[in-house]
């Protein structure tokens, strides 16, 4: 088992829950993060390369998590990466998403690099997270307006909660060894938006509408927001694309890696049903 684990965006969705589950299996996993807090936690930002010899220190397996504050997900993270190998660590589990093929943009891209110069990886491909209803761009509508927006009409997801995602990280940053490949990660069935309104009506007691926009309404209101127009365009096309069935797809991938079956998002509703509560 590898036993010195770096979690960078440990702060962060996922990374906060990686390192609890490293800590509950007795481990003091070293978390990465702008402004570290923590006495195990140290500064770390991939565009900053002062900050990867006192991070990469003794580093057996990394959990990686891109910025966010760019596109260019392999111009960022290269050097950091190259500092990682050269500093002797052997294992890389990227988080990436199902939408986004070897290769392709973003995280793609740091999935090639990794298959051509890691000497051990895994990539973790999950679909949409159900945080995005609890902690996400969805809650404010949610307590605001009643509703959900957005432009994936009839178009179904299977919707992973960001703790299964977390045990699958953990299973993979301290296993023996890795297949060196990607898992595509959903929760245990494909529901549209309209479903995951009537689950949360249901369960709260109060009516949640899905509210259907176009893709150009729905760029609109990420605009309105302050979205940036680039990443308010491509939220917008990855709705489009659901749309089009590009989630539509389950995998078994949760209980292979873990032994269990995932959340759905029936029961994740039930377990944070105080967080819509108004």
């Amino acid at each position: 088992m590898f036993e010195h684990i770096l979690v960078t965006g440990g702060t962060g969705k996922t990374g906060r829950r990686v390192t609890e589950r490293l800590r509950a299996e007795g481990l003091t996993p070293r978390i990465a993060t702008r402004s570290p807090k923590d006495e195990d936690a140290v500064r770390f930002q991939w565009q900053d390369p002062t900050t990867f010899e006192d991070a990469f220190r003794g580093v057996q397996a990394i959990y990686l998590v891109a910025p966010t504050d760019t596109l260019d997900t392999m111009g960022a993270m290269q050097p950091g990466l190259e500092a990682a190998i050269e500093a002797g660590v052997k294992r890389f589990v990227l988080l990436s998403a199902s939408s986004i093929e070897e290769g392709g943009p973003m995280m793609g891209a740091v999935h090639g690099w990794l298959r051509a110069n890691a000497p051990e990886w895994a990539i973790l491909r999950p679909s949409w997270f159900m945080q995005n209803f609890s902690e996400g761009q969805h809650l404010a509508p949610i307590l605001d307006d009643s509703a959900i927006y957005t432009a994936t009409q009839d178009g179904c997801v299977g919707f992973i909660d960001a703790e299964d995602i977390a045990s699958c990280a953990a299973v993979l940053l301290t296993a023996p060894k890795v297949e060196n490949t990607d898992y595509i990660l959903t929760g245990p069935e494909v529901i549209s938006y309209d479903s995951v309104a009537e689950i949360l009506t249901r369960q709260l007691g109060r009516t949640i509408e899905h509210k259907r926009l176009t893709r150009e309404g729905i760029a609109q209101r990420f605009l309105d927001l302050g979205f940036p127009e680039s990443y308010a365009n491509t939220l917008a096309a990855m709705d489009d694309t659901i749309a089009g069935g590009s989630e539509d797809r389950v995998t078994g991938n949760v209980k292979v890696l873990t032994g269990r079956e995932p959340t759905s998002v029936d029961t994740f509703v039930e377990r944070n049903v105080n967080i819509w509560e108004i």
